[in-house]
């Protein structure tokens, strides 16, 4: 038995309106996201040697400018990647897999051809993640290894179709579907987790699936299948290993999932040593069978690094950090049972992630300097979500801060939770409309590059009182431009900026952003629900689907050289600084 997760993509050119035949399931702001935040790099908060404006008043006007000479860090091209829950497997969604839900998961970017790197992951899921956990906990991937053509792709499956449904059996599907959310919800609160297989026809349609769409697959075996002794069963994943390689099919392996939260699901614990000797085993299981003698493995995705789950890391680094080609964990922001919608802007709560990542660096660094670290779990909410919240213009300041931390603090790709599910952090409903989260992911990959660049600003200083830390409202971060927005030259600079004041800042552009033109591109929610909205607006435009395979255009607005940029309060937005000709990013 095995179950879904997630997508890991990363985004190329596409036009705005995907072909039919292409399946190219991308993720929300793919790959190349690099990013630099003020809270977590002091150190380039200094003053800027730049005089002010007669007559501005310092505290209204901060000074912004960015080392252009080299990056500081650069990001995989997958950066961003995105989860499918494993309930589409248990509510019937696998099959309604249409092409309008295609395009939107391709997240096109305007070009000639409709190109697709993708990470697509299957697992049952312990208690943390709150998805449905299982006596199984595969896990499926769609890692992209090089750009495909989608005539290439068709032609390697020998026509690839989406089937086509009535709208009455979309509707029937629907509320299948709801249903079964609250069965899902039941065996979460109950703590009592029915089995889910997959079988081989579902695996097929999986694969055919990610190959469609130019995806490399990868694949979370079962570690749940214990031994007398307590070491892994490998019965059941030589036989899917054994299917897998007869089928050629090209794919990358995982072991397990929460593997710390076992003894809530099968009453047994397994420690971090014993993981990695079953890692170890996994390999050596995968040398054996030439189509896998070289495949990548990637391993423990534990959850959130408390103390016992660090105590965990280090046991499985011993044994096999050299193991694994990347370290992974998950971590949720907030219990999606009582979420408010205040939660999304405390700054406490937004820096939590930071420190996070300084624990799983400090162990992985200490037993394997330099392997590669993914946040293979990440979601606003556990528990589903909550409607109005998780899903809402709201909850896109925890996700693209959480892109800022994870690019400008180096880890390598991050996985979102997800693309459509049975709960409300998806980024994609029912009816598949796409939520504000999709459109701030597909701004996003269309504007980001991998390479950060530090930032340098001033005006926000301020003296914080005895025992009090400054937590910074103002979050800015910057990269070069992505090289595949041929709207853009090279050396072009894009800023994103969330301002969780209940006021307008100003932003002056200073040094080498002086007087050029910028496109700004400001995202604001939509309609009278506010922050509770899940609409939003583009420079005052409303956005949403064309149609049923065509994204809207997004116009940016254009300002005049040297204007000053005006945040308004509660809001996220992209600024392309245009013709910058940064020396760091001029080439690849």
């Amino acid at each position: 038995s095995e179950l879904i997760r997630g997508f890991l993509l990363s985004g190329m050119p596409c036009p705005s309106s995907c072909p039919p035949g292409l399946l190219a399931l991308i993720a929300p702001g793919l790959a190349l996201m690099a990013t630099f935040s003020l809270p977590s790099q002091a150190g380039d908060r200094r003053a800027l040697p730049v005089e002010k404006p007669p007559g501005v008043k310092g505290r209204t006007l901060i000074l912004l400018d960015v080392n252009t000479k080299s990056p500081v860090r650069i990001i995989s091209e997958n950066f961003l990647s995105l989860q499918l829950d494993p309930s589409i497997i248990h509510d019937g969604w696998l099959d309604f897999l249409r092409a309008s839900l295609m395009c939107l998961a391709s997240f096109c970017l305007g070009g000639k051809e409709c190109t697709t790197l993708a990470t697509h992951t299957f697992s049952s899921v312990g208690r943390e993640n709150y998805h449905p956990g299982r006596s199984s906990d595969f896990i499926i991937h769609y890692l992209v290894e090089d750009i495909v053509r989608s005539d290439i792709a068709l032609d390697k499956q020998k026509g690839c179709k989406i089937a086509q449904h009535p709208d009455i059996m979309l509707e029937l599907q629907r509320e299948k579907a709801a249903q079964m959310h609250l069965v899902l919800l039941k065996e979460q609160f109950s703590n009592t987790y029915s089995n889910l297989t997959l079988t081989a026809r579902s695996l097929d349609k999986l694969y055919n699936f990610a190959d469609c769409s130019g995806l490399h697959l990868i694949f979370a075996l079962n570690a749940l299948r214990r031994n007398p002794n307590n070491s892994w069963n490998s019965s059941n994943a030589l036989s899917l290993l054994k299917y897998s390689a007869s089928k050629k099919y090209n794919i990358s392996w995982e072991l397990g999932n929460e593997p710390n939260n076992y003894r809530t699901l099968i009453g047994r614990s397994v420690n971090g040593s014993q993981l990695g000797k079953d890692y170890t085993q996994l390999r050596s299981l995968l040398q054996l069978i030439r189509t896998y003698s070289r495949a990548h493995l990637y391993g423990p995705n534990i959850g959130r690094p408390r103390k016992n789950v660090i105590a965990f890391l280090e046991g499985f680094m011993k044994v096999a950090g050299g193991t694994v080609d990347a370290v992974t964990w998950q971590h949720y922001y907030i219990d999606g049972r009582v979420a408010k919608v205040t939660d999304f802007l405390k700054t406490r709560l937004l820096d939590t992630l930071s420190d996070q990542i300084r624990k799983i660096q400090k162990v992985v660094n200490t037993y394997t300097p330099g392997k590669k670290i993914w946040l293979e779990g990440v979601g606003t909410t556990s528990a589903g979500g909550m409607n109005n919240l998780s899903d809402s213009y709201a909850a896109g300041f925890l996700w693209l801060n959480t892109l800022g931390l994870l690019a400008s603090q180096g880890i390598d790709v991050v996985v979102r939770h997800s693309f459509l599910d049975h709960g409300h952090n998806h980024l994609v409903d029912q009816n598949f409309n796409p939520l504000p989260d999709y459109w701030l992911s597909l701004l996003y990959k269309r504007l980001i590059g991998p390479k950060v660049l530090a930032i340098h600003v001033a005006g926000l200083q301020r003296k914080p009182r005895p025992g009090r830390v400054i937590r910074d409202k103002l979050r800015i971060y910057a990269h070069c431009t992505s090289y595949h927005n041929h709207n853009y030259v090279r050396g072009s600079i894009t800023l994103y900026i969330i301002n969780l004041h209940r006021s307008r800042k100003k932003i002056k552009l200073a040094g080498t952003l002086r007087d050029k033109i910028v496109h700004q591109y400001l995202l604001q929610p939509y309609g009278k629900d506010g922050l509770h909205s899940k609409s939003v607006q583009l420079n005052g435009q409303p956005l949403a689907m064309v149609d049923d395979g065509t994204l809207p255009e997004l116009k940016p607005r254009p300002l005049r050289a040297g204007r000053t940029l005006v945040i308004p309060p509660l809001t996220m937005s992209f600024y392309v600084v245009k013709n910058v000709n940064a020396l760091a990013c001029r080439y690849r």
